[in-house]
């Protein structure tokens, strides 16, 4: 496919990495796989959730979504042809335990075995993340994450999977954006299971944290040579304006969408500023969980979209404190770049969050597991995409990951979300992310101009820019 670069555009290209960085895709199980009742996959919470009026977007599910279950080979030389050398995906938590407990379904291990086969036979690193948002529906009928016990149901999920697995997968991811687990599930309503309690969605919060702690020395006990880690969205925030109280709100806005996080897994605890404005709706904590919640990670993987400029909105006409008691309101810029979804196009922002979190909390290695941009893309007659939006998007985002790497960022690899356009949770099939177009009628994947660039990134054949 031919597509023209933007000359204006930074120059860009694998060369300017190291040698040893890992360059890849990723995808989530509930986004692609599809195969929803078979090899006894039981229902999770997004099933339940995806067939209840009103909660998607067209009224779609994820019954088919990509049908990776059954093209997978097909998808995995769609990678390996972009001459990547690792893939992060996501496991199915009731494709392995249809209830939750209790013993594996082997069809569902199997399926699994033969994706990192598949994976390995082509010269692919398998990047396995053990949660991303599919529980199995029984647990949730138990009380799902808002129940301590499911911290104990984690930890046995992850004992089956990494015994099942770690002979030949080495990087496990616990938890993808616990953030979205617990507070668009749990506070918001807008993700499975649909529920707006602030105080559950705080504890959820802490039980998720709990159970990657928990999940740490299991995983290190059945996988010799373990790298495991976990990954967060995290947004730069900046204040609206000068003013004290812009000030003070963009810093109470940090706590509750990055300090919350990055603090306790960095063995610092919960910032006490923000448990001090959650008043009655911080979480229970015991003895000893805070110490679990830190125990040391082998890399930190960050998702990256967009900044946030916050205001103060104590005095906002209608602010109810018992719906955000970090009287926050994030404000538009106007005059920006955005996607399909109204996020605002900032590359910048990427080197920012970088430094700032290798300068604060001094981690190990960070992994850029998610950036990515949705966009309208529209095949063309002559069968090709060209989403030139999305191909400047990932050279912009590149030279920021680079411009990181310069100002000594420990940067170890970048994953591009996503390799296939999927199911967009809460949106359907609406949103296209994929450097890959699909067809949802026919399965067919035609890679789109984003994607051909990155293939030449990534075998580090780009043509001279003009």
């Amino acid at each position: 496919m031919n597509f023209s670069i933007d000359p204006s555009l930074p120059t860009v290209r694998r060369g300017d990495f190291p040698a040893d960085f890992r360059w890849g895709c990723a995808t989530a199980s509930f986004q692609i796989e599809g195969g929803a009742h078979e090899g006894g996959r039981g229902e999770s919470i997004w099933d339940r959730f995806s067939h209840t009026p009103g909660k998607v977007k067209n009224g779609d599910n994820g019954d088919v979504a990509c049908d990776h279950y059954h093209r997978w080979p097909q998808d995995l030389d769609l990678l390996q042809s972009l001459g990547a050398n690792a893939y992060r995906f996501s496991i199915a938590w009731p494709r392995i335990q249809p209830t939750g407990r209790g013993a594996a379904v082997q069809a569902g291990l199997d399926f699994y075995s033969r994706l990192v086969d598949g994976l390995l036979e082509r010269g692919l690193q398998p990047w396995v993340t053990l949660y991303h948002w599919d529980l199995p529906q029984a647990l949730q009928d138990e009380g799902g994450w808002m129940s301590r016990d499911s911290v104990a149901r984690f930890a046995d999920y992850t004992d089956i999977v990494t015994r099942a697995l770690g002979d030949r997968v080495k990087h496990w991811i616990t938890h993808n954006e616990p953030f979205c687990t617990a507070f668009l599930g749990h506070q918001h309503g807008v993700h499975a299971p649909g529920v707006k309690d602030l105080g559950l969605a705080m504890q959820v919060h802490h039980h998720l944290l709990l159970s990657h702690g928990r999940a740490l020395p299991v995983i290190r006990a059945n996988v010799p040579g373990a790298q495991a880690g976990i990954t967060l969205s995290l947004h730069p925030i900046s204040p609206a304006s000068d003013s004290p109280a812009d000030v003070a709100a963009a810093h109470r806005h940090d706590g509750g969408r990055n300090r919350l996080f990055l603090d306790p897994l960095h063995g610092r605890g919960y910032p006490a500023d923000v448990i001090e404005r959650l008043g009655p709706f911080a979480p229970r904590v015991v003895a000893g969980d805070l110490d679990e919640i830190a125990r040391p990670c082998d890399f930190l993987g960050i998702n990256y979209y967009f900044p946030e400029v916050v205001a103060d909105a104590t005095h906002d006409a209608g602010h109810d404190p018992l719906k955000d008691p970090l009287a926050t309101r994030v404000v538009e810029v106007h005059g920006v770049e955005r996607t399909a979804f109204g996020w605002p196009v900032v590359p910048e922002g990427l080197t920012a969050l970088l430094t700032r979190v290798a300068r604060d909390y001094a981690p190990p290695p960070i992994y850029i597991t998610e950036n990515g941009s949705t966009f309208d893309d529209v095949m063309l007659p002559d069968g090709t995409v060209n989403d030139s939006q999305r191909l400047s998007y990932l050279i912009r985002h590149l030279a920021a990951a680079r411009d990181a790497l310069a100002a000594g960022v420990p940067l170890k690899g970048y994953f591009a979300w996503s390799l296939l356009d999927n199911f967009e949770w809460a949106e359907g099939y609406l949103r296209r992310f994929g450097i890959t177009y699909v067809d949802f009628q026919t399965q067919q994947r035609t890679l789109k101009a984003s994607g051909h660039w990155y293939r030449q990134f990534c075998q580090d054949t780009l043509p001279p820019q003009a």
